[in-house]
């Protein structure tokens, strides 16, 4: 299959650029396209053959339900059961990086909630997106565009690189402001409200719009063994290069430099590292200064680092505080919870 190409300046569009891409999702196809938080993947989510092709060109289980992507936060009443805490968080943070798992109301393919009774629903903020959902005129599924279980695609590049050739179309809508996927924040028929995955919207923020926020036990620790996942990004190793990682931890930020300079002396080694900390070499990639620039950068660098002569990988493990949580478990994922002590 050859993979269309279109690069449409997300500052300087007009409909007309996209009347291909639309027509494509309309008609059953896939397309990948720019959001801010990663590329995505995406199907017409009234479509279940269409769904289906998501999974086959990801290698992704069905299992895993998706998320539906609306063009504006009033058209989640159409697919999801809402209430007074939805319309709060889309007025504080939609569109944008969150996404919300509600009562399902049935209206999509079954494919893409896997049986779940609850649907996911998010509006980006990203232009060329929401004018893409627009324009196609249907919701659209999108799980990230890449290959299951790798790092997921924060520029077009890498989405040619994992699935050139697999799918029909490619949105370049430049880089990734986010870097990292949606936060999911379950709202449960009880009244009680869940943290599924972390994001750029972090617990501090949701616990400011909905009060109570409790964590579910999933962000931070293995799944149960053969249990469903409720969201994206649940999976024990998700978002993973094809070097296994290594995540450094210490009470004494000293001892995880030291073991850092150390293993970055070893060619076969590539470690990853805050900015300054260790010596610049070709096999050291610099996360930045941590927080909001080091969750753009993640994905990126974890690809960079995965050569053919890397065995390992090395990076600290980031604090759980604010945007932290979202890069420990995007971290502790990709690296299938391999932590070392020192």
């Amino acid at each position: 299959m050859k993979t269309a190409f279109l690069k449409v300046d997300p500052e300087r569009f007009d409909d007309g650029e996209l009347e291909l891409p639309a027509r494509l999702i309309a008609g059953g196809e896939l397309v990948a396209f720019p959001t801010e938080t990663v590329y995505g993947l995406g199907a017409s989510a009234l479509n279940g053959e269409a769904v289906k092709e998501i999974y086959r060109a990801k290698g992704r289980p069905s299992f895993n339900p998706l998320i539906i992507h609306i063009s504006s936060p009033d058209e989640a009443d159409r697919y999801a059961v809402t209430d007074d805490r939805y319309r709060a968080l889309s007025e504080a943070f939609m569109p944008g990086p969150l996404t919300v798992v509600m009562p399902d109301r049935g209206k999509v393919a079954p494919e893409v909630t896997a049986g779940l009774g609850t649907i996911a629903v998010r509006c980006p903020v990203h232009p060329v997106a929401r004018a893409l959902i627009r324009l196609s005129g249907v919701p659209i599924a999108a799980p990230s565009a890449n290959r299951s279980g790798k790092p997921s695609t924060t520029t077009a590049e890498h989405v040619l690189h994992d699935l050139g050739g697999r799918i029909p179309c490619v949105i370049d809508g430049g880089p990734s402001s986010v870097g990292l996927e949606s936060t999911i924040v379950k709202l449960c028929p009880d009244g009680t409200n869940v943290l599924l995955r972390p994001g750029g919207i972090t617990l501090e923020m949701l616990r400011e719009t909905l009060g109570t926020v409790s964590v579910s036990d999933a962000v931070l620790h293995p799944p149960a063994p053969g249990s469903q996942p409720e969201s994206p990004g649940m999976l024990l190793r998700h978002y993973a290069p094809d070097a296994p990682l290594y995540l450094i931890r210490s009470d004494r930020p000293d001892a995880v430099v030291r073991f850092l300079r150390e293993a970055a002396a070893d060619p076969e080694n590539a470690v990853l590292s805050y900015a300054g900390t260790v010596p610049p070499a070709p096999n050291v990639y610099e996360l930045g200064n941590g927080g909001p620039e080091e969750a753009k950068n993640l994905f990126s660098l974890l690809r960079l680092a995965d050569r053919k002569e890397i065995k390992r990988i090395y990076a600290p493990l980031p604090e759980s505080d604010g945007i932290g949580l979202a890069l420990q478990n995007r971290m502790l994922r990709a690296a299938a919870f391999r932590i070392k002590e020192i």
